[in-house]
């Protein structure tokens, strides 16, 4: 699939690490550090703009490393860029750590996975099918 884009950012496009590796790594696009204290979140763009063809979708995730050593993730994981979007791409970054984080000028701060979506049709009725799990949530099918 062919994914159109647009690099504005002083940095290569993104590209896929591995062979198999299902998301492309986002770098932050910025002139000054940005400095993220505890529970600080801010918006950091990426100079990157995409089209999507229709029926695809670009989600935007965490990267395990920066969440798991450092406490960084994106806020609103996984944040959705729809296929009609033409705006500069950003993330949502927050620090969950006790500690300051500085987020510097090519830093890869999250992943872009495309995905394939489908749209529903919602039919409106007044009751739906039974199941053996009901209306069970939130832990409802065991611990183990």
């Amino acid at each position: 699939m062919k994914v159109a884009i647009i690099n504005k950012s002083k940095h290569a496009l993104p590209k896929y690490e591995t062979s198999l590796s299902a998301g492309v790594d986002l770098r932050a696009n910025i002139d000054l550090p940005i400095v993220l204290k505890p529970l600080e979140r801010a918006l950091v763009k990426t100079g990157l703009f995409i089209a999507l063809p229709e029926g695809y979708e670009a989600q935007v995730r965490p990267r395990s490393g920066l969440a798991f050593k450092n406490g960084i993730t994106v806020l609103n994981s996984p944040g959705t860029i729809d296929a009609d979007y033409r705006g500069e791409l950003g993330v949502i970054l927050v620090n969950l750590s006790n500690t300051d984080f500085t987020v510097n000028d090519g830093e890869r701060i999250a992943q872009l996975v495309v995905a394939k979506y489908e749209q529903a049709n919602f039919v409106e009725v007044t009751e739906l099918d039974e199941t053996s799990r009901g209306a069970g949530g939130f832990g409802s099918t065991g611990v183990k």
